[in-house]
């Protein structure tokens, strides 16, 4: 039987295309920089490797057919010789990118360019917002007020088992070679929005408050330290305000089931809230 490769698999989106490959009986490889502290499904093979040492991966790569792809870092440093080594083993490549415009040109466009010229076949996963990302509100939400810009921004988030559940569907069948798929979850709301239904899933009023845009950048420039990063991230909250992001019907129509509502993200992950 035929290996599949997951990388980023102790993360938000990794650990559960590594359990639902598990789940399903396939031969599944989890890359991760520490197996002692993986914690993955026992029926995981899991092994050691970074995708920012190229010459690390050639083990994992023994007899793999496939590889789902998360890049660990907001440049592509590095990524040139990964494509290459996965090329030179394995015969397709899902590709977890993001739905970002063409510019300014973002390591996410260079490593699908990269994929596009390295010979596999290839599946671009393209999601919008991450459910996830409203974990950084955490605190802020047991104090009962989230302080942030923007508050009037609209996001189709997309819960991270979707993600993973879709990108378990395009590993296990055939026909999509060459395709690109625009993720969302099944609904808009704003970020004022998100953090009512959060506090509804753990039980305790949040309320919203505008956080000046100059502030915001500060913050967000410690936590990230990346200047374009956090500058590109500011902009494309401002134009949600004008432009929602969209809401497709992809993870439907692959998966044959609608998919799951930030409500549902947000009782998946009450505990983490509280």
């Amino acid at each position: 039987m035929s290996t599949i490769l997951v990388t980023g698999a102790t993360g938000n989106v990794g650990r559960h295309v590594v359990s639902q490959l598990a789940q399903a009986g396939l031969e599944v490889r989890a890359l991760v920089r520490d197996p002692e502290r993986a914690r993955l499904p026992e029926r995981a093979e899991v092994v050691r490797g970074d995708l920012t040492a190229p010459e690390t991966l050639e083990p994992a790569l023994k007899d793999v057919e496939s590889v789902f792809l998360l890049w660990p870092s907001f440049t592509a440093d590095h990524a040139a010789e990964v494509v290459a080594a996965v090329a030179g083993h394995a015969r397709r490549v899902v590709y977890l990118s993001a739905n970002v415009p063409d510019e300014p040109v973002m390591h996410y466009h260079e490593i699908e360019r990269l994929i596009r010229h390295s010979g596999l076949g290839w599946t671009f996963l393209r999601p919008g917002g991450f459910a996830t990302n409203t974990l950084g509100w955490a605190d802020q939400i047991r104090q009962g007020v989230v302080r942030w810009p923007y508050g009037q921004a609209a996001r189709s988030l997309i819960h991270e088992r979707d993600i993973a559940a879709v990108a378990v569907h395009v590993l296990t069948s055939a026909g999509h070679n060459g395709a690109t798929y625009v993720l969302s979850g099944p609904e808009q709301l704003t970020q004022a929005e998100q953090v009512r239904v959060i506090g509804e899933a753990v039980g305790r009023e949040v309320r919203w408050e505008e956080l000046p845009v100059d502030v915001a950048r500060e913050q967000l420039l410690a936590a990230w330290g990346d200047a374009g990063f956090v500058d590109g991230a500011l902009k494309a909250w401002a134009g949600l305000v004008t432009a929602p992001e969209q809401v497709t019907d992809t993870v439907e129509r692959l998966l044959g089931r609608p998919a799951l509502t930030f409500g549902e993200w947000a009782r998946d992950h009450a505990a983490d809230f509280s």
